[in-house]
């Protein structure tokens, strides 16, 4: 039962991670693959670690904060423990095969 919890709120937290989109790129963080490990814990407990597309990247401080707090949100989320991190670097190979056709790299 809980296993199956833990799936659906999965889904749930993907969901919401897709509507937050790179303002530069016009595809979202989680085909983009900014989004390196999402579990979530027996107490519901999510952990995220996150990249950005650049360790420079203007929209840092606004993208992080909107992954922050829609998933606080999300129905079922009892808290977040959040890691913004930039080891591995990202790169275009992790880039979804589906957002690379909507990119034209496929």
């Amino acid at each position: 039962m809980m296993e199956t919890q833990k799936r659906m709120l999965e889904g749930r937290i993907i969901d919401t991670i897709k509507t937050v989109y790179d303002p530069e790129i016009p595809v979202n963080i989680y085909d983009l693959g900014l989004i390196y490990e999402l579990n979530i814990e027996d107490d519901f407990t999510v952990k995220i670690r996150m990249t950005l597309t650049s360790p420079n990247c203007p929209m840092a401080e606004d993208l992080v904060r909107e992954v922050q707090e829609k998933v606080k949100i999300t129905s079922g989320v009892k808290d977040l423990d959040f890691n913004l991190t930039f080891d591995p670097p990202w790169d275009s190979e992790m880039i979804s095969d589906e957002a690379k056709l909507e990119l034209g790299l496929l």
